[in-house]
C-alpha cells in the first residue's frame, strides 16, 4: 500500500525522459486517505503478465506497469511472469497523483514478491523510474525529492515525520473524468513556455524557503508560497506550445471561494496538480469548516480529508 502525495513545490520538466530525472527538486506531503493497494505474485506457471487496475484488465501493449515489472525482474534475476492487482480508493487521472501512489505501491509489492531486500533510497530510485512523483510516496511524512543528475542521485527523503505539523489537505473533487493530456505528455512541453527559464532560476531558493516555513510551522507564509507556486506552475502550462488547460469551471469556482474565505478570516490556501481536482490546505482546527464550505459549492461532488501520512508500507 502507498499514499498519493501533494507537492507544495512542484516538479515540471525532465532532465532525462527515460530515467525520469527532473529538472528541479520538489517538496511534498504524503496523504493519509488517497491510497493505492497492490498485490503482486510472480509464478513460473504464468504464461503472461496479468495487470488488473481498479477491476479493469490492462492491455499489455507498452504497459508502463510491465516495463516496471521488467526492471524488478532484471534486478532479481528472475524471468517469471506476474499477476498484479491494484486498486485506488480515489478518482484516477484527475490530478490527484494516482501514478505516484500506484508506482510506489507496485515497486514495494513487486520487489518484496521477487525477494529483493531494498533500502528506502533504492526503492525511491526504482519507483521514480516508473513515475517521477512515485519516488516521493516511498518515505514518510513531509518529503524532499533531490533532483540529482544521475539515476543514483535522484531520490526522495523524509524531511519531517507525519506528526510534525497538524495541517490538513482537503481534496475537493470537481470532476471524476480523466484528463485529456497525461502528466507524462504534458511534461514534455515544459521547455516550450517562454517563462520556464525564469521558473528554474528561482526554484532552489523557493525550496529552501518552503522547508523553512514548514520547519517554523509558519502557516501563513507557507500557504501563500504553496498557492503562488501552484499558479506559477499552471502559468507555465498555459503558455506552453500547445497550451495545457487542466482547470474546469469547478476548479476556478473553488479558487475564487478560497480567496473569499480568506478575506472572511478563514486561513485556507489552494494548490492544484495537473488536473481539475483541487487541494485545500488548512490547519487541523479549521478542517471541518473548510469541508463544510467546500460542500456548499455545487461543482464539488466529493471531499476527501487527508492528514500527513507514512509512505509506502
Amino acid at each position: 500500500m502507498a499514499p498519493s502525495n501533494i507537492a507544495f513545490i512542484k516538479y515540471w520538466g525532465k532532465r532525462d525522459e527515460d530515467l525520469k530525472i527532473p529538472l528541479n527538486g520538489s517538496i511534498s506531503m504524503n496523504l493519509s486517505n488517497l491510497l493505492t493497494t497492490t498485490t503482486v505474485e510472480f509464478n513460473p506457471d504464468f504464461k503472461k503478465d496479468l495487470i488488473i487496475i481498479n477491476d479493469q484488465e490492462e492491455g499489455d501493449e507498452g504497459s508502463r506497469v510491465i516495463k516496471h515489472l521488467d526492471r524488478i525482474r532484471k534486478l532479481a534475476k528472475i524471468k517469471h511472469k506476474a499477476k498484479v492487482i491494484s486498486k485506488n480508493n480515489f478518482p484516477t487521472g484527475t490530478g490527484l497523483s494516482s501514478s505516484a501512489s500506484g508506482f510506489a505501491a507496485l515497486t514495494l509489492a513487486a520487489s518484496k514478491a521477487a525477494d529483493l531486500s531494498l533500502s528506502e533510497k533504492e526503492l525511491s530510485i526504482l519507483a521514480r523510474q516508473g513515475s517521477g512523483s512515485a519516488c516521493r510516496s516511498i518515505p514518510d511524512g513531509f518529503v524532499e525529492w533531490l533532483d540529482g543528475n544521475t539515476n543514483e542521485t535522484s531520490y526522495a527523503v523524509s524531511i519531517f515525520p507525519p506528526d510534525y505539523w497538524d495541517i490538513v489537505d482537503v481534496v475537493a473533487v470537481v470532476s471524476k473524468d480523466k484528463k485529456e493530456i497525461s502528466t507524462t505528455e504534458g511534461q514534455k512541453l515544459a521547455k516550450s513556455s517562454p517563462f520556464f527559464p525564469a521558473r528554474l532560476s528561482k526554484i532552489k531558493d523557493k525550496i529552501k524557503l518552503m522547508k523553512k516555513h514548514i520547519q517554523e510551522k509558519n502557516f501563513t507564509l507557507f500557504g501563500e508560497l504553496v498557492e503562488q507556486e501552484a499558479l506559477e506552475l499552471h502559468a507555465i502550462m498555459l503558455t506552453s506550445i500547445p497550451s495545457l488547460v487542466y482547470w474546469l469551471p469547478g476548479t476556478l469556482k473553488v479558487m475564487h471561494a478560497v480567496k473569499r474565505w480568506r478575506q472572511e478570516g478563514l486561513q485556507v490556501y489552494f494548490t492544484v496538480n495537473t488536473g481539475q481536482d483541487i487541494h485545500l490546505i488548512c490547519q487541523k482546527k479549521d478542517a471541518e469548516k473548510v469541508v463544510n464550505k467546500a460542500k456548499e459549492i455545487p461543482d464539488v461532488t466529493q471531499t476527501i480529508i487527508n492528514y500527513p501520512s507514512n509512505g509506502a508500507r
